[in-house]
């Protein structure tokens, strides 16, 4: 035999499901939906011609940047090194010479990562965990050996060949997505300039800028 329900619980039930069904609704159009991550890096510096230029913009722009730094820059510079750090930014290594790791021996790669770790450290006294090979070439080896992990990029615009700071930021724009990793250098006017032009329009376009680890390890 089958049960009918009367008219009064089907009316009852259909429009609990109708209530629950809005609900759900409502729940799903005002969950709070976080802005697209992006990260902003700089290698070569700190540079103190321009990282300082730098350093002030990004505060101003409440951004949290990635700096690979030159071990030698960085010992000739130990103020910016701490600011960048005192300032939140994530500091990682670029050697200490900026040299290509597979055109030097094992031995002399090491050197070049430890010395840069020991310049960055004495100065943060912070452990340094991520490491920027120069011209993107790396060896799996090291990354075993001295407990680094490599970062490389997603947009490069190549700031380095060109001091037009319209075509930085139109190279770079035009390309950004969700978890993007841009490269620049600090070490030029035209690309500190164009960096926080970037940092500006992207931000308009409701990026969030965060530094590479927060990417890494999402």
């Amino acid at each position: 035999m089958v049960r009918v329900e009367d008219k009064t619980t089907v009316k009852v039930h259909n429009m609990h499901t109708e209530q629950n069904e809005k609900a759900i609704r409502y729940v799903a159009s005002n969950m709070i939906k976080e802005d697209p991550k992006i990260a902003i890096t700089f290698d070569d510096g700190p540079s103190p011609a321009w990282t300082p230029q730098l350093l002030d913009g990004l505060k101003e722009r409440n951004v949290k940047a990635t700096f690979f730094l030159i071990g030698e820059n960085a010992k000739n510079n130990p103020e910016l090194v701490k600011r960048e750090a005192e300032e939140g930014h994530l500091i990682g290594n670029h050697t200490y010479h900026h040299v290509e790791i597979t055109r030097v021996p094992d031995e002399t790669a090491q050197e070049e990562i430890l010395m840069t770790n020991e310049v960055i450290t004495g100065i943060t006294r912070e452990e340094v965990s991520y490491m920027r090979p120069p011209f993107g070439v790396w060896q799996k080896n090291l990354e075993r050996k001295l407990d680094v992990m490599p970062v490389l990029w997603t947009i490069d615009p190549l700031d380095w060949t060109t001091d037009n700071e319209d075509e930085i930021i139109n190279k770079v724009v035009t390309q950004a997505g969700e978890d993007d990793i841009i490269l620049l250098h600090d070490c030029y006017e035209s690309s500190v300039n164009a960096a926080l032009r970037i940092v500006d329009i992207l931000q308009k376009e409701g990026f969030g800028f965060v530094t590479v680890d927060e990417l890494i390890m999402n």
